[in-house]
């Protein structure tokens, strides 16, 4: 049986409204310290809860691109992002008073190879590295808790080829 190779599908937006689609890809940054899985949250903007980068599709860039884009922009992490999605999670984006939008959230993972210091929105977030059950207990949204708990990088077989 042949193995097949990752594809990396780009978004197309023209015509488009970002906030229509009420898609948007994250990355689940990690590393191995020591032998165990670190996952790197961020602190939200507003409400200074901890999560994983996310953000809206990007014109000609697949979901995990965008996600890796995101990383780089929110947490100064840089990597390897793999192609294929975690799962997903969905949440209720706070956009003006009291509004929310439905947000459903596919999540890649993100084998972290850097930190940068210096970085888009090192002045609005806070970065740490957490275990994997501390992780999981530090974000709200169940769905993603579940992602967290269940991750295990020794199942990512991407992630064997080029090690």
């Amino acid at each position: 049986m042949s193995q097949m190779k990752p594809i990396h599908v780009p978004v197309r937006l023209a015509g488009r409204s970002k906030r229509g689609l009420r898609t948007q890809f994250a990355a689940l940054c990690f590393r191995q310290e020591a032998g165990e899985t670190e996952i790197l949250l961020i602190s939200s903007r507003t409400r200074k809860r901890w999560i994983i980068p996310k953000g809206w599709p990007m014109d000609g860039l697949s979901g995990a691109q965008a996600a890796a884009q995101e990383a780089w922009e929110e947490a100064g992490a840089l990597g390897m992002t793999l192609p294929h999605s975690l799962g997903v999670y969905s949440y209720s984006k706070l956009s003006g008073p009291r509004k929310g939008l439905p947000c459903l959230v596919a999540v890649y993972p993100l084998l972290v190879t850097q930190l940068r210091r210096n970085y888009p929105e090192r002045k609005q977030r806070k970065r740490k590295w957490f275990s994997l059950k501390k992780a999981a207990a530090k974000v709200t949204e169940p769905e993603l808790r579940a992602i967290l708990e269940r991750f295990d990088p020794a199942h990512l077989t991407d992630l064997q080829k080029i090690r």
